[in-house]
């Protein structure tokens, strides 16, 4: 998977408990600072209540002698109402004084609303000096302001003095606290002080501390069922932790744990310089073990694998299912050397879970390099720079280039990674090509060995990209059938090629019969004699010049499909051979059972025939095999005179190899035919003389004349007989 399209996975467990136990802490630390603000600010509200009618009487007793012009009068008259308070002038001589005066030296300011109509009107700052006896509890801030206090208003309560005359009320458990109150009256001339007291009672301190209390209380339980729902969460995402990255087969772990367990092993900051190898593990025909036993003992051994496997772990090291018979893993490893050894040390050992069968394990290995920089220093990977699932399928490409059943280790290089990058890029292309026609026909001709006449030709196709260059068929045939691609050519060339002959026939061309090949998966399809007839009638082109060609592989598939598709296609006038026979294990029941009409040999089934008498007596004896069943047999590959020579004398009929052509573009296939052309007209001369020769001996022998008409019937039939042997 390339960079640019590598998706962000969201993994299962990247949510910290922390960050939920961090977010609880904030959440009670500012619960709890809310409550108390709010309880101060309500107990200033109550102080406030209770100061701004002592304020507000003494500002009415300051605005009584300050309008009035008797001021004598005016004091006498405030002492009716047994206030206590004095008026000192500016330099501090007292003018008035009613009552004892017991202000203490300490003074401060104190910030009280004040009400209208039971509405706060505004926030006036007063001047307040403190009792004698209050002197120590109630003092001013650095700001010299002073508060109400209740720990310091309890404190005052237990230790007011018994000569005092401050009132604590221990059945109402309430107590007095005398402050002085300063106004200034006559233009800032005097100052009006007045004796004030505010009664705090227990119910006062009891609501405020209830309040405290229940706000605390709500506070805690929040954070318990906070706390309670972030366990339940944690427990809830360990359970889902474990259901998803849990194997249900080996009872382990899966390959979403691998992924996330060798993502933070190489992002470790300890691991730069450490080399890894990612391992692709396969179980070699697990299916049949699970066939000749069960699917329960088959999990059993998937279990075995895995257990093994754990056991073989490292620091640093991680194992895990991945699905069917596959197994991951990712092991350290300094080099191929130490680690291919490693390796079969761990086969060995999986090899012998099971005494009583042979158990053999295919193995893919890619290696993952360290990181340098600039200077050659070791660098941390990071996320861009790790792709575990490119990892593992490049050892699952280096796993499947083995074919052999055995036990085999086979480690991943560029060259596999550039024909993975092929294999991308002919199925990537595929479609541009067919639509731009850039898969060219090529004919091989085929020839007669007897005298080497132009007999038949074989379409064989190339891929002429520009941008890629001119490709064989086996850089991409290949790929096309294992990737399902391969029907489209083979439409692509029945389609042309049959153009090509319709083109040549109109042209006066001698033309012969051009095989196509017809892949095997294609072969079995219901219809296809009727899509093949529809794509050569669309060019008209004759049938007879059409031969659909099939390998002798595809034998094995559907015998049934296969008969049903040939007859069809012979009923419509296509001819049908079988390519490549003697290449595998040739079956006589496929030449018994199928009405072919071609017999292909392959290049490896007769070479060496030439001094070889055990391969000379096959290759004879399969000639006059098909020449029994009224086949024509084709002979490619043959690159030899003498191979000519003995393939002419066992009667092949036709020889197609670079001893006589090699593949060519339809424009040299052209000239080909032109040359035959040319020998036939030749040979037709030399004949025609030689009959007009035979004609007139008859005439003279016989004494009879013989008209010129006749002569030419007899010329035709000799001609027609010839080319019928």
């Amino acid at each position: 998977m390339s960079k640019n399209k590598k998706s962000k996975r969201k993994r299962l467990g990247s949510h910290r408990i922390w960050i939920t136990l961090l977010f609880c802490l904030i959440v009670t630390i500012i619960a709890n600072i809310f409550i108390v603000f709010f309880a101060s600010s309500f107990a200033s509200y109550m102080m406030n209540t209770k100061i701004v009618d002592q304020y507000e009487a003494a500002s009415y007793m300051a605005k009584l002698y300050e309008n009035s012009d008797d001021e004598e009068g005016a004091v006498e008259l405030l002492k009716e109402d047994d206030k206590t308070f004095f008026i000192m002038d500016k330099h501090g001589n007292i003018l008035y004084q009613n009552g004892e005066n017991t202000m203490g030296t300490t003074s401060g300011k104190m910030e009280i609303s004040v009400f209208n109509n039971g509405f706060f009107t505004k926030e006036e700052t007063i001047r307040v000096y403190v009792d004698k006896v209050t002197e120590g509890f109630l003092e001013p801030n650095e700001d010299g302001e002073i508060s109400i206090d209740f720990g310091k208003i309890l404190a005052f309560a237990q230790n007011v003095p018994k000569d005092s005359n401050i009132k604590v009320d221990i059945k109402r458990t309430s107590v007095e606290m005398p402050i002085w109150l300063a106004i200034e009256v006559k233009n800032g001339t005097q100052i009006f002080y007045s004796k004030a007291a505010f009664t705090v009672s227990l119910s006062d301190i009891t609501f405020i501390a209830t309040f405290a209390l229940a706000g605390a209380a709500l506070v805690f339980c929040v954070l318990i069922l906070m706390l309670a729902n972030m366990i339940s969460t944690l427990i809830s995402q360990r359970k889902m932790r474990k259901i998803f990255y849990h194997d249900h087969v080996t009872r382990g772990h899966n390959w979403m744990w691998f992924m996330k367990e060798t993502e933070a092993i190489l992002k470790k900051r300890k691991t730069r310089q450490i080399r890894f190898a990612v391992i692709d593990i396969v179980f070699v025909k697990y299916r049949n073990y699970c066939s000749c036993h069960s699917i329960a003992d088959g999990e059993q051994m998937l279990i075995k694998i895995d257990k093994i496997l754990k056991q073989n772990m490292r620091f640093n090291e991680v194992t895990a299912h991945y699905g069917s018979a596959n197994f991951c893993a990712m092991l350290v490893c300094k080099d191929d050397a130490e680690l291919k050894q490693r390796i079969e040390f761990i086969m060995d050992q999986l090899q012998k879970i099971d005494n009583e069968h042979r158990i053999s394990y295919h193995v893919g290995v890619y290696a993952i390099e360290p990181i340098k920089d600039k200077n050659g220093k070791f660098i941390k990977k990071n996320e861009e720079d790790i792709d575990i699932e490119e990892y593992y399928n490049n050892a699952c490409t280096a796993r499947s280039t083995i074919i052999e059943d055995d036990t085999e280790i086979a480690f991943f290089d560029e060259n596999l990674l550039k024909e993975q990058k092929w294999i991308d890029t002919v199925m990537d292309n595929f479609d541009k090509a067919i639509e731009n026609e850039e898969f060219v026909v090529y004919y091989q001709p085929k020839f007669n060995p007897k005298n080497d006449e132009l007999s038949g030709v074989e379409a064989l196709i190339r891929w002429d990209s520009p941008e890629f260059g001119f490709k064989a068929p086996g850089s991409f045939i290949p790929i096309l059938e294992q990737n399902g691609a391969i029907p489209e050519i083979d439409h692509y060339m029945i389609t042309h090629v049959a153009r090509d002959q319709k083109k040549w026939l109109d042209e006066g061309y001698h033309c012969v019969p051009a095989s196509v090949n017809v892949s095997r998966a294609h072969f079995i399809e219901n219809d296809l004699a009727m899509q093949i007839k529809e794509a050569v009638d669309k060019e008209g082109c004759p049938y007879h010049l059409i031969e659909i060609e099939l390998t002798e592989s595809a034998f094995f598939d559907d015998k049934n499909a296969m008969l049903d598709t040939i007859k069809k296609l012979k009923e419509i006038g296509f001819m049908v051979s079988m390519d490549d026979f003697g290449s595998g294990y040739s079956s006589l029941n496929s030449l018994k059972d199928m009405p072919l009409d071609v017999l292909k040999l392959d290049a490896g089934f007769f070479s060496g025939s030439e001094d070889d008498e055990r391969g000379e007596i096959v290759v004879s004896e399969a000639l006059r095999l098909a020449r029994n069943l009224k086949m024509i047999t084709v002979a490619e590959g043959v690159e030899h005179r003498e191979q000519v020579d003995f393939l002419a004398k066992h009667g092949c009929d036709m020889i197609q190899g670079y001893i006589y052509a090699k593949p060519m573009p339809g424009d040299e296939y052209v000239h080909v035919m032109k040359k035959t052309e040319a020998s036939l007209e030749e040979t037709a001369d030399s004949e025609t003389n030689e009959a007009a020769g035979e004609a007139s001996q008859k005439e003279t022998l016989n004494g009879e004349v013989i008209s010129s008409e006749a002569s030419e019937e007899i010329i035709n039939e000799d001609t027609q007989n010839q080319s019928a042997e």
